[in-house]
């Protein structure tokens, strides 16, 4: 029976060898950075792969067979790849439905132009400012919830609301 070059490896960094651990992400980086590639797509073939010998390192006591690290380096990063495209998918849900939610508040009744010029105003505050003018404003809160979610005083909270306003309108008008 023939032994394969990793087992001595795994167990020298099972035992706390960084230096082992190092050759093994030496002999198998390219190949599973080239099968991520391959089966999930270049953009974060090289970010997964590096998720996967971290978990590879934290989780060396899980592996059943020292002689069977290269497929469990592998499953690991196509668990990983899953999720990537798992959270991908969702987080393409989320902009589509944020897309055709700010698509219909643009229909309503407020031009594209006028959009950019309260875009631009909002800009010109503080981040505070811009903060509680568009929690209290534009989304309805009320001035004690902006001051619980922003961490400020009431009375700074209503200040920055005041003042907020004003200097919107006086950039409108």
């Amino acid at each position: 029976m023939s032994t394969s070059p990793d087992r001595a490896l795994v167990r020298a960094a099972r035992e706390g060898s960084q230096a082992a651990f190092a050759r093994l992400v030496e002999r198998h980086q390219a190949a599973l950075r080239g099968f991520l590639r391959r089966a999930h797509g270049w953009a974060e073939a090289d970010d997964i792969a590096q998720e996967a010998f971290v978990t590879a390192w934290s989780s060396l006591n899980r592996l059943r067979d020292d002689e069977g690290f290269r497929p469990w380096l592998f499953g690991i990063a196509w668990k990983k790849a899953q999720t990537a495209a798992r959270g991908a998918r969702r987080s393409a849900v989320r902009d589509h439905d944020w897309a055709a939610a700010e698509e219909q508040t643009a229909t309503d009744g407020v031009s594209p132009e006028e959009r950019m010029a309260l875009e631009a105003a909002l800009a010109q505050l503080s981040p505070e400012q811009r903060a509680a003018v568009t929690l209290c404003l534009a989304e309805g809160w009320s001035h004690v919830e902006a001051a619980d979610v922003l961490g400020l005083p009431l009375g700074t909270v209503k200040s920055h609301v005041t003042r907020g306003r004003d200097k919107l309108l006086a950039s409108w008008g």
